[in-house]
């Protein structure tokens, strides 16, 4: 087994132990693919990583063995179609001595068929999510993480700045979104993701890009992320075409504050809720608290939306080593929105930005 994954299994194994766990069960996914560098195809068919104190192994479909059996060295418990999971699934926890938990961790993002084809078999047993366990190893990334996720940030900010080449007056939503994509695709990246919003677009925190042409007086907000080595990237930037709107630079101000503030209020030890409340209170304070309508951040790491949450209600105690956003934003009906998001990466000393592009606003002459 790599070192990374038997390093992965017995920190695991700590954070079930202090959660009093006495098994935890995952299906193909991010889950899983973060524990041992990949996943089973995904499908209906019942696959389980059950994991105990004493061992691991695999409830593995028949169809998916082969393939699955190059990736790892855990034993599987197969079972074919002709005759169904369940003398597998008995035989995998037997093998792993979680036939009798009382306290099962699920994978809150597997299928519910596969969690109830578990739970059925542990009557008596209670269970939690992965918040405790195997979510709050996932929020500390390591420094192969942050390599991946810092190359993945300087491949957006170049993305950002094809948008920027592409935005001018008669050019759509989409044709912006498309240099987006061309730009990952160029580096070898995956396009995720590419919101562009011109004008009163932007005051829709999650527009759907479409075929309106950006005109001249327009801001346009432009939320973008491609991902490259399995990690992800995620920023957002404003471009005006030609002179803003009114009142923007005042705006812009506000949100550029905002993000000012939330960074400085992120520190090891302190709680999410508290960065969410240094930004809205900037914003409250300016006017406009009724127009920032989201959360402040979000974690990231192999998927784009993951913990810790920024949020008003998260008492996540943030820690060295977690990632996410500081996004505050203002939108405001009919006329324009701002946001600005920065990714970073919490340190000792305070957060350090992953990308490398101001937050300044690109101006498209006319």
């Amino acid at each position: 087994m790599p070192d990374a994954v038997t390093d992965r299994l017995e920190a695991l194994r700590g954070r079930m132990k202090q959660a009093g766990a006495d098994l935890l069960a995952l299906g193909p996914g991010n889950h899983m693919h973060w524990l041992l560098g990949f996943h089973p195809h995904a499908d209906e068919r019942p696959c389980l990583l059950l994991v105990t104190a004493g061992g691991e192994a695999f409830l593995m479909p028949a169809l998916n063995a082969e393939g699955s059996r190059e990736h790892t060295a855990i034993t599987f418990h197969q079972w074919g179609d002709a005759d169904g999971p369940d003398e597998a699934l008995t035989a995998a926890l037997a093998d792993v001595g979680g036939a009798n938990a009382k306290m099962v961790v699920l994978d809150e993002t597997m299928r519910a068929d596969f969690a109830l084809l578990l739970m059925d078999r542990l009557p008596g047993a209670s269970h939690q999510f992965t918040d405790a366990t195997l979510g709050a190893l996932r929020m500390c990334k390591d420094n192969v993480e942050f390599t991946f996720l810092k190359e993945n940030a300087l491949i957006n900010d170049r993305a950002m700045q094809a948008a920027f080449a592409t935005a001018k007056p008669g050019v759509s939503e989409l044709e912006v979104a498309a240099a987006v994509r061309d730009h990952f695709k160029s580096e070898g990246a995956a396009p995720e993701f590419s919101i562009v919003g011109g004008g009163p677009n932007g005051a829709f925190p999650h527009h759907q890009t479409g075929d309106r042409k950006l005109q001249k007086g327009d801001a346009v907000v432009i939320d973008i992320g491609g991902r490259k080595d399995g990690y992800p990237s995620d920023m957002t930037r404003m471009a005006v075409i030609g002179v803003p709107p009114e009142g923007y630079e005042e705006v812009h101000a506000i949100v550029d504050s905002a993000v000012k503030a939330a960074l400085a209020a992120c520190k090891p030890g302190v709680k999410a809720y508290e960065v969410d409340a240094a930004a809205r209170r900037v914003i409250t304070e300016a006017g406009y608290g009724e127009y920032f309508v989201h959360r402040t951040g979000h974690g990231l790491g192999i998927d784009i939306h993951e913990p810790p949450y920024i949020s008003a209600s998260s008492e996540t105690v943030l820690e060295n080593g977690m990632v996410f956003s500081i996004e505050p934003g203002i939108y405001l009906p009919g006329r324009f929105g701002i946001r600005l998001e920065e990714i970073v990466i919490l340190r000792d000393h305070g957060p350090e930005i992953f990308s490398e592009l101001p937050r300044t606003t690109h101006v498209v002459e006319v």
